[in-house]
């Protein structure tokens, strides 16, 4: 599913500053504990978006952290770490997505709160322009044995041309499809002096590249693209685009009548080992939704049955997340590891980019 890669960088991190965690100890008194230092060794990056879930289980994936070298960019980057450009924007802020600088630590947001959604078939979250695949149970007992989650950036539709939210099926699928252009896509780029003809064939002309999954919900699909630059951000016209290698992966798997279910949920609460997490994502701009009143009901319920107290969240740190946005899952407990030091403490990685590699995949 994805090209082997070398890790050619071994370069040391830069000293931190390790947090302090509180532990709560009921409702009134706590106690401190030194955050375990991170290893600063540079380990092999967590690669595929393939990850085992137990019933119940609510994040997936780590946080990871690697440094670029000179001629690096966020787009090489992306591909490399299976991202969205969207998201290395958000978890880099002030970072040059163009030339970062040789040394500087990227934060790869590769820790994930699932989405709220039955967990079978496709599911979108257009709010994090991620795409979640909860493949088939095998033959053991459904209910009991680990569930597989696998996870992609998506590109998504651009202001004007949203990406419906909506339960469909996948109703057909397509190699080497022909892209029938719209008459509101052709009236759009004649006024803009780039006018299209009715039909484009396969080949690398054709914005939906090899592989197409259409959706019951007409005019819509998931497919691959001749610009793969674009995925993990707002640049289509409603439908939905993978990196050639995710959807070819997709396609081989997906069987028409999977359920689809695409959702807006730019915040997202989760439980995670005694601990409740918040990722938070900016809004779409035509979302008007009043998301920020329903921060701390939704972080409260979250809380129940999992530790003693709702009295214990922190209620500035839910604000200051939801105002970041910056795409990590960060907890919201008084005294334990905000943004600051969950970065810390992330998993170092290796750079792996290949740049001859990832130049040659750039228009397939």
């Amino acid at each position: 599913m994805r090209a082997v890669i070398r890790a050619h960088r071994s370069g040391t991190a830069a000293a931190l500053v390790i947090g302090m965690v509180v532990m709560l100890g009921g409702c009134a008194t706590v106690e401190t504990q030194p955050i375990p230092a991170a290893d600063l060794t540079e380990q092999p990056p967590i690669l595929g978006g393939r990850y085992l879930i137990e019933p119940g289980q609510e994040v997936v994936g780590e946080l990871q952290v690697m440094h670029a070298e000179y001629e690096d960019t966020f787009v090489e980057i992306a591909r490399t770490y299976g991202l969205g450009y969207d998201e290395l924007v958000a978890a880099n802020p002030g970072v040059d997505p163009w030339l970062p600088g040789d040394g500087t630590p990227i934060v790869l947001p590769t820790r994930f709160v699932l989405p709220r959604a039955p967990r079978e078939g496709v599911v979108l979250n257009i709010a994090s322009k991620r795409l979640f695949y909860y493949p088939p149970p095998g033959d053991g007992d459904s209910d009991n044995e680990p569930r597989v989650v696998e996870t992609y950036p998506i590109g998504i539709g651009r202001a004007g041309w949203a990406t419906p939210t909506g339960t469909t099926t996948v109703v057909s699928k397509a190699r080497n499809p022909i892209w029938y252009v719209p008459k509101s896509v052709r009236e759009e780029h004649r006024a803009a002096g780039d006018p299209l003809p009715k039909r484009v064939p396969p080949g690398p002309d054709n914005p939906l590249g090899a592989h197409v999954l259409a959706l019951g919900i007409p005019g819509y699909l998931l497919h691959g693209t001749n610009k793969p630059a674009g995925v993990g951000m707002r640049v289509s016209h409603g439908c939905v685009r993978l990196f050639p290698e995710n959807i070819e992966h997709l396609y081989r798997r997906v069987e028409i009548g999977t359920p689809v279910r695409i959702v807006n949920q730019p915040y997202l609460f989760g439980r995670l080992a005694g601990d409740l997490v918040f990722e938070a994502h900016a809004p779409l701009q035509e979302d008007e939704r009043a998301w920020r009143t329903s921060l701390v009901p939704q972080a409260r319920a979250g809380l129940v049955g999992q530790l003693d107290t709702v009295r214990s969240l922190d209620e500035t740190r839910i604000e200051r997340i939801a105002e970041e946005a910056r795409g990590i899952p960060v907890s919201v407990i008084v005294g334990r590891a905000d943004t600051k030091a969950t970065i810390q403490s992330a998993r170092r990685v290796s750079n792996v980019i290949e740049r001859d590699r990832v130049a040659d995949r750039s228009s397939d």
